[in-house]
């Protein structure tokens, strides 16, 4: 059964509600109001009023103080209005449709031609409101399978890595801490923290190439040799080789830091990383902050080569340089939420004191 749609007349004058209710009732259920006041309320109490029409002069809250209204609540957006209008001035229906209204409604009424006008419309922005529900599910799908896709390519990288997928976890964890840390903390690197969410996403994938590896190499128990770390340092390059495949499956925001995160998580703020040798800010803020991450999570898990690190080592460590050099203004965030990324459950490990440096700390 079809859900009768509603439209609300606002008019001061009991005359004008009356006869537009009579034109409309055998369509439409009718909610009147006399002055703006009610005609807002009404709007925020039946969420399905499908049109208003509405008088600019009436007394008190006039119908451009309703509209604009309207606009700050964004139900201008969704729901079309009509000015009642005889003689009021050139000025005021512009002002009004500068605020969104669609169309005029002179007196006298014209029944036929009024009711096709207005049904129209209506018909329009349905269309309009169903198609936009619509293509936010499609998108909200969309998002659901960009995340599965990332986090299967993730568990696989870490099945092989010898991890069982807790790596990804902490580094999602740690990036979205020191990222709204950064954001906070300088002016420079602020983002919106729907941009900070798809990073988080994105920092899933900094070691998808380590899919291209040897096992002899990704699962080596000692130090590398230097034929082996300069295999290791193609996963970057591999990795981006592997997202250009699939950018058409991935959404663009999503699919770019990925990109940018998984070439350049290794580079370091003196230039000394690898592959492309960036210095300072040439390193995306993401891609560093991403970089402090997986080596912090580097030293402080056991991995197949070396016992894990305590927290206050692993910071010892990251600010004394031993690690590489690091943005000191990422190192300022990391300082102030040092304490919260060590009481995390999911940060949580059973520690062990190493006090030599490990082979590798490429995470």
């Amino acid at each position: 059964m079809n859900k009768v749609r509603t439209l609300l007349i606002v008019d001061d004058i009991d005359i004008n509600r009356a006869i537009l209710a009579d034109i409309f009732e055998d369509e439409y259920g009718i909610l009147e109001a006399s002055d703006g006041r009610e005609a807002l309320d009404a709007l925020e109490k039946n969420p399905d009023i499908a049109a208003v029409l509405l008088d600019l002069l009436m007394p008190g809250m006039n119908g451009l103080d309703v509209l604009a209204e309207m606009n700050k609540n964004k139900k201008i957006e969704r729901i079309p209005v009509f000015l009642i209008t005889a003689a009021d001035s050139e000025e005021m229906l512009m002002e009004g449709y500068h605020l969104g209204a669609v169309d005029i409604i002179s007196k006298p009424f014209m029944r036929y031609f009024l009711k096709h006008r207005i049904s129209n419309v209506i018909e329009l922005y349905a269309h309009r409101n169903d198609l936009e529900m619509i293509v936010a599910e499609q998108v909200e799908q969309l998002n659901q399978m960009n995340q599965a896709m990332v986090e299967t390519l993730a568990n696989v990288i870490e099945f092989r890595d010898g991890e069982s997928g807790e790596h990804v976890k902490r580094i999602c964890g740690l990036t979205r801490i020191l990222m709204n840390q950064v954001s906070s903390m300088f002016p420079e690197y602020r983002m919106p923290k729907e941009e900070i969410e798809k990073i988080v996403m994105a920092s899933i994938l900094h070691d998808v190439g380590k899919i291209s590896i040897p096992d002899r190499v990704l699962n080596k128990p000692g130090r590398l040799t230097a034929e082996e770390f300069e295999i290791m340092k193609q996963h970057p390059v591999k990795g981006c080789e592997m997202l250009q495949n699939i950018p058409a499956v991935m959404d663009r925001g999503i699919y770019d830091y990925s990109y940018d995160i998984c070439r350049h998580h290794h580079e370091r703020w003196d230039g000394r990383g690898y592959p492309d040798g960036l210095v300072g800010d040439d390193i995306t803020i993401w891609a560093q902050v991403v970089s402090l991450a997986d080596v912090y999570d580097a030293l402080t898990a056991k991995r197949v080569y070396k016992d894990a690190f305590s927290h206050e080592k692993a910071v010892q460590m990251i600010f004394g340089g031993e690690c590489g050099a690091f943005n000191p203004r990422v190192l300022k965030a990391f300082e102030a939420v040092a304490d919260r990324v060590r009481e995390k459950k999911w940060m949580s490990h059973q520690l062990q004191k190493n006090e030599s440096l490990p082979g590798r700390t490429e995470g």
